[in-house]
């Protein structure tokens, strides 16, 4: 049973719905304050990811050669912009941000990825439940700025998060260390550009450095 993921998904969308109702409230200002809080918050848990994963990759190239071709990738693709596209269509541009941001740091992230893998594995659910807790606050404060919108986030997270849970039973002795450690790296990379995104530093494109995160996987499967 996917208790973890059910709790995650459940802080999510509490902590969107007390900070769309918590925005009300809020001066343009003050919003300006928490776009940027949000993006030198996103900006240091990338740098974080990174720092603390980096020494234990096998692999030390591996994370620029995967941010190179999936980058090229997605921009082939036009991930972004087609995202973009469709929530400009309900005149929603700046949750746009607001939810490529969020999705990153909800599901990419060493805790959301190891733990449904506890979880399936020996029925542990200790991360998925720190997760949460951590989701709550975040989710809290990008819904103050982006508004309820950020709901959105939640039924993503359960797909991804389901999916791991469901694949691990299946792939327990592909899901290695060394593996998550590789893909832990790359999500940094992509959290911290999310950051500079929300701090108009520099328009990254993140969502089109999405399919990055799946280079090293096709790379274990051939070593």
């Amino acid at each position: 049973m996917m208790l973890g993921t059910f709790v995650n998904t459940g802080t999510i969308l509490a902590g969107s719905i007390l900070g769309s109702v918590l925005r009300r409230g809020i001066k343009e200002k003050y919003q300006n304050c928490l776009y940027n809080a949000m993006g030198l918050a996103a900006l240091g848990l990338g740098i974080n990811s990174i720092t603390s994963n980096m020494p234990e990759s096998r692999y030390p190239v591996l994370f620029i050669a995967s941010l190179a071709i999936g980058s090229l990738t997605g921009t082939i693709l036009n991930l972004d912009g087609k995202f973009q596209g469709l929530m400009g269509r309900f005149g929603k541009s700046e949750l746009a941000k607001g939810l490529s941001t969020g999705i990153l740091l909800f599901c990419i992230g060493s805790l959301s990825i190891l733990g449904p893998i506890q979880s399936a594995l020996y029925g542990d659910n200790t991360y998925l439940f720190t997760n949460a807790t951590l989701d709550f606050v975040t989710s809290t404060v990008l819904a103050s700025t982006y508004g309820i919108g950020m709901a959105c986030a939640a039924p993503v997270l359960f797909c991804w998060q389901g999916s791991i849970y469901l694949g691990a039973s299946f792939l327990q002795t592909f899901l290695t260390g060394p593996l998550m450690t590789e893909i832990t790296i790359i999500g940094g990379f992509l959290i911290a550009a999310s950051g500079l995104s929300i701090l108009n530093m520099k328009d990254m494109k993140t969502l089109n450095m999405l399919p990055s995160l799946l280079v090293p996987i096709i790379f274990f499967l051939f070593v």
